[in-house]
């Protein structure tokens, strides 16, 4: 059982330390599970942060929706100083802590939780949506506009058409077309739930648009609280 208090109290200081960490909670992520079922009854949250450079203040949103009707039924943001350097590959330290910050200020417990990021499509296997898994114990996915530095071919041009998303040959994710002839997204499993799934949830989570309705509305939301502050 990971501790998140533990690990907040020990966030770490510089790179080294920050990889550390890495490479012991990823053994926590759990792969077995398939997750719940797309269109399921309950809610499903999306999380998302904006960034003042200049004041080094981080904002994060969570917005929870029906799961079927795609509703928006609760929200929380909160904002923080960046307690870490940016580094590519460990965007999640200067994140977590206010994502945190914004999950608890939800009056109810997300059935699955949707990062506008990585999850196994990280080159260490661990990017925001795993941590983030590990930390909360929720059923996590990720979903990034880019590829990162995997490869893939491009899926067919109709809606719901996939590829693989690459690392040598191992399969770190998937390209998804979300909309007929608009760039995919690039979608990875973060914890307790399959990548079939991950797929099936984004799918229907972006009826309308190429991003998920999460991660759209976690963002119109975190870029609102941080022009307020």
């Amino acid at each position: 059982m990971i501790s998140r208090d533990d690990e907040l109290r020990h966030w770490p200081a510089d790179e080294s330390q920050a990889r550390a960490v890495q490479d012991r909670l990823r053994r926590h992520v759990r792969l077995d599970e398939p997750g719940p079922e797309p269109g399921f009854e309950g809610t499903v949250v999306g999380v998302d942060v904006a960034y003042d450079d200049a004041r080094d203040v981080v904002a994060a949103a969570a917005v929870a929706l029906d799961a079927r009707t795609l509703a928006v039924v609760d929200e929380a943001t909160a904002v923080g100083q960046v307690s870490f350097p940016y580094v590519p590959g460990l965007l999640a330290f200067r994140e977590i802590p206010t994502v945190l910050d914004a999950l608890a200020g939800l009056t109810r417990t997300p059935d699955l939780v949707v990062c506008d990021g990585y999850g196994l499509a990280h080159p260490r296997r661990f990017g925001l949506a795993s941590h983030l898994g590990v930390l909360t114990g929720l059923p996590t996915i990720g979903v990034a506009k880019n590829p990162f530095t995997f490869r893939y071919e491009p899926p067919g041009p109709d809606r719901g058409a996939t590829s693989p998303l690459l690392d040598g040959a191992e399969e770190v994710g998937r390209a998804l077309r979300t909309q007929k002839g608009v760039k995919p997204v690039f979608v990875s499993v973060g914890h307790r739930v399959g990548l079939d799934r991950a797929c099936a949830h984004t799918l229907h989570l972006a009826a309308a648009y190429r991003l998920p309705e999460t991660t759209r509305a976690a963002d119109s939301l975190c870029r609102r609280a941080l022009a307020s502050t």
